[in-house]
């Protein structure tokens, strides 16, 4: 089979398309013909950083994450999936778990679920990660209907996830976004935007909550602007960081009485916990998808398997608008 394969950990040059044998289902695991698949930052941060990051794989090494394709070989032991069965998930590119830039994968069958029907393979392959991510961030918070729920970065890979499930959740949702484009998806997506170059934390906290702040606030962005989000919270807030690796003050968080909740995915995969809790964190985006309160938005630069180091660029960039795919 054809992969992009990382020799050595480095700039988006490193990826070298080879032949590598195809592997077959074992126990427990399903083959898929992968279709597409998309770029997080993570997976950026890896080939970056290669063994600096714990959680690399070793080189020669397979990268990617996310996925949807066909299931073309069942393990033994596995029941809920059928060859020919569509399906997505979140299932490889870290520790000793081959990637998704290649034509096949052998998965974890408590990592996937069959695909949302009504999402081509392309959208379906953008969902998992931030997909998981932001559902677990939101449930987490105890996020609950009328709620006012502010998520930062809102036009970015997870940020466009969490504020439609916000919506989905029932929640009065706003998000921060930097640029015209960013903004108007947001508004597209249907939350009330805020500009954060223009208007202040004190600004948007007084206008929306009348000085009291947000009940939940989704930070997509992390590092030095969780300083915001603790303030944009409010008494007793909850405050869910995708990006939690930042040296802060926590003085803010403790005279408010905030619970922070970090999000880190990849757990599972990491230490082979909980799995199927990822298998039932998609099936449930599946029907959200599918009830059509839920769409994936992918940037409008589509890239190739060969291309693969142009999207990570692409996301490197910071002009990409929600998710960097890459089909197969």
């Amino acid at each position: 089979m054809k992969a992009m394969i990382v020799n050595e950990f480095g700039g988006p040059e490193v990826f070298e398309l080879a032949d590598i044998d195809k592997p077959t289902a074992k126990p427990n695991h399903v083959l898929v013909n992968i279709k597409a698949t998309s770029v997080n930052t993570v997976d950026t941060m890896i080939r970056q950083m290669g063994s600096e990051l714990p959680l690399s794989p070793a080189a020669p090494a397979i990268l990617g994450m996310d996925f949807a394709g066909i299931v073309e070989q069942v393990g033994e032991g596995v029941t809920e999936y059928k060859v020919g069965d569509e399906v997505y998930g979140c299932a490889g590119g870290l520790a000793d778990l081959p990637g998704t830039l290649a034509e096949y994968i052998v998965a974890d069958a408590q990592l996937i679920a069959l695909k949302p029907k009504n999402l081509n393979m392309e959208q379906a392959a953008a969902l998992p990660l931030v997909g998981i991510t932001a559902y677990e961030g939101l449930i987490r918070s105890g996020i609950k209907a009328g709620q006012k729920v502010l998520v930062h970065g809102g036009s970015g890979g997870v940020g466009h996830v969490a504020l439609q499930l916000a919506k989905h959740f029932g929640a009065e949702v706003y998000s921060t976004g930097g640029g015209e484009a960013q903004l108007a998806l947001i508004k597209q997506l249907g939350a009330k935007a805020i500009n954060y170059k223009t208007e202040t934390v004190s600004d948007y906290v007084n206008q929306y909550t009348h000085g009291n702040g947000f009940d939940v606030v989704f930070d997509s962005v992390g590092g030095e602007n969780m300083l915001n989000s603790f303030e944009a919270a409010a008494l007793n807030g909850q405050v869910a960081s995708t990006v939690a690796l930042v040296n802060i003050d926590l003085s803010v968080a403790h005279f408010k009485g905030l619970s922070l909740n970090v999000v880190f995915m990849l757990i599972p995969m990491l230490h082979n916990i909980k799995r199927q809790q990822h298998a039932s964190i998609l099936k449930e985006l599946a029907s959200i998808v599918e009830a059509g309160e839920l769409t994936p938005i992918l940037d409008t630069k589509p890239f190739s398997l060969s291309e693969a180091g142009k999207a990570h660029e692409r996301l490197a960039s910071g002009k990409a608008m929600g998710k960097v795919v890459i089909s197969i």
